[in-house]
């Protein structure tokens, strides 16, 4: 394990050390157009496009010793520009191939994926700088909660502090208003949105459970998320910010199960700053983000949860496309990407929770992606798992009824992804 990680951190250093002198160009990492795309280009002509995305894995569990494959999401967009003021933007997600009524499963025993709106909204340009989005929309958090499309990350999964600590994707109903500095090169935006529901926070996802997706969503509980982007030279600098209650009950209702109601009552409290570079084939990004939930004993309470008050993560990768220099448009970009995370890092005090050693993780991913074309990827990498110890407190099936827990893990994941 020490040599995986001593020949990873080589690597790292590697890729930052490396100078290129050529012409710049784009790479995987920055945004691949498709027809959603062509709605944000004014024009007086009215338009609808279809549009979406969507890949498929294998997966080698070593410690289980046990393969898996999927076809992890379709997505179809439909979208409709009605002038150069008003647009509508809709994406409908299949995961996991197969939906089954709720309780049941296929003939092979699988319990099936579901089927979900991932947008829904219409935007509304105010002027050449200022627009606003109303519907179910997905706020600008992180690097990969608007940028997910396969072709746009590294990695067949996507990292998993963007997975496990700010829940990508991530979408609520709302509204929310972006602009642009005229005489610089930033953004902001700030939005209000629905709540979260803690009463389907589960221990290991963190709040990911709790997003309410707009399907019959709590809304006496609200959220702000607010953001600003700075643009220079080949970096780009983000900022980010959520708060927002946990709690859509009614008073009697949240006061029988001594909780805290009202716009955002029993708060939930999110922190995130990433940066991104590109130029001459090499790109590099970092992210960092903390959640503070100081009542979230209150929630463990009344739901018989195990969540902590505090969970933070952070990211650091870095990529090199070895055909930037080639005449076309394909690229091979081999990268390294090293992340930590833990679910728990601050426990609530009275009553205490239970801290698991299995939520603090650190991964470290190696592999490729292979881009013919922008819009079609070949991926493969190697992830290595280290965590805590188990909690014997919250072993429920001991060995040796149970395969002993190994702290150390490795998965190999190959994969396909496509835009249009």
């Amino acid at each position: 394990m020490k040599f995986l990680y001593t020949a990873t951190g080589l690597i790292l250093f590697t890729f930052f050390t490396v100078t290129v002198k050529a012409q710049y160009r784009t790479n995987a990492q920055n945004l691949v157009l498709t027809n959603e795309d062509s709605l944000n280009v004014n024009s007086n002509q009215s338009k609808t496009v279809i549009s979406g995305y969507g890949d498929a894995f294998y997966q080698r569990n070593f410690n289980k010793k046990q393969s898996t494959a999927s076809l992890e999401r379709v997505v179809l967009f439909v979208g409709h520009r009605f002038n150069d003021k008003i647009s509508l933007f809709t994406e409908m997600e299949l995961e996991n191939a197969l939906v089954v009524s709720s309780g049941e499963t296929d003939e092979g025993g699988n319990g099936g994926g579901d089927i979900s709106m991932e947008q829904a909204y219409l935007k509304f340009n105010l002027n050449a700088h200022q627009y606003l989005v109303a519907g179910l929309f997905l706020p600008r958090i992180g690097i990969l909660n608007e940028n997910h499309l396969p072709v746009n990350f590294n990695g067949v999964e996507r990292p998993m502090v963007e997975t496990l600590i700010i829940p990508a994707t991530w979408r609520e109903l709302g509204v929310a208003f972006y602009g642009t500095l005229n005489n610089l090169p930033l953004t902001y935006d700030v939005g209000l949105m629905t709540g979260l529901n803690s009463a389907n926070f589960q221990h290991g996802s963190g709040f990911r459970d709790g997003r309410q997706q707009g399907s019959d969503a709590f809304a006496n509980n609200l959220a702000i998320t607010a953001g600003v982007q700075y643009n220079v030279s080949y970096f780009k600098f983000q900022v980010t910010g959520y708060a927002g209650g946990t709690v859509g009950l009614n008073q009697h209702s949240a006061d029988s199960l001594g909780l805290d109601n009202g716009a955002f009552g029993t708060p939930l409290y999110l922190g995130e700053a990433d940066v991104q570079f590109a130029k001459n084939g090499i790109s590099a990004k970092a992210l960092g983000t903390y959640v503070a939930y100081p009542d979230a004993d209150k929630v463990n309470v009344a739901y018989a949860k195990n969540t902590g008050s505090g969970m933070y993560g952070a990211y650091a990768e870095v990529g090199y496309d070895w055909l930037y220099k080639k005449q076309g448009t394909a690229q091979f970009i081999t990268f390294a990407r090293g992340e930590i995370l833990d679910l728990n890092s601050n426990l609530p005090p009275e009553p205490k929770g239970i801290y698991d050693g299995t939520l603090k993780q650190s991964h470290i991913i190696v592999g490729f992606s292979y881009l013919p074309i922008p819009n079609i990827v070949i991926k493969a990498d190697v992830r290595v798992l280290q965590t805590g110890p188990q909690n014997p407190e919250l072993v429920i099936n001991p060995p040796p009824n149970a395969i002993p827990y190994k702290q150390d893990n490795q998965f190999l994941n190959i994969g396909i992804g496509y835009s249009f």
